[in-house]
């Protein structure tokens, strides 16, 4: 079995893509929606959902093609950025809630997406961690080897 076989767009992989890809369609329309009608109401709110669209989006072509090393690094960046936005955002939300009186995909970390936001990104570092690239050169098997305990 060549490295270029071995599935990894299967089980829980796939349904993370997919939160993903619902989120990455949930925020570009959110903040599409937001800067069309009311840009000048909150600049800083609306720029952050469209932010959190790009990243979203990012993050699912990352994972999709996270076989190669690039894309895995992608992932990698993506997936931290939004960890690191969610927790600043829904931090600033509450201790500055003038700040954020319009609401972000990550105000009150994610509170409007049933907290989706705050818990995608440790699932997804976690599916990282767990399946990352495997080397032209090394085996499947020979790569299981090494990782097992």
């Amino acid at each position: 079995m060549s490295s270029s076989s071995r599935p990894r767009m299967t089980g829980i992989g796939r349904v993370l893509v997919i939160v993903y890809a619902i989120m990455a369609l949930a925020a570009t329309g959110r903040s599409f929606v937001q800067i069309v009608q009311r840009f000048d109401e909150a600049p800083l709110a609306y720029s952050l959902s469209a932010a959190s669209a790009v990243v979203y989006i990012l993050a699912t072509l990352a994972l999709v093609f996270a076989g190669s090393k690039g894309w895995y690094l992608t992932a990698w960046v993506a997936i931290c950025f939004e960890l690191v936005g969610v927790l600043v955002v829904g931090t600033l939300s509450l201790l500055l809630p003038d700040l954020f009186g319009h609401p972000t995909v990550w105000s009150w970390f994610g509170m409007g997406y049933l907290f989706v936001p705050l818990v995608l990104p440790f699932f997804g570092i976690w599916w990282l961690v767990t399946h990352r690239p495997v080397d032209a050169t090394t085996t499947p098997d020979a790569a299981s080897a090494a990782v097992a305990p």
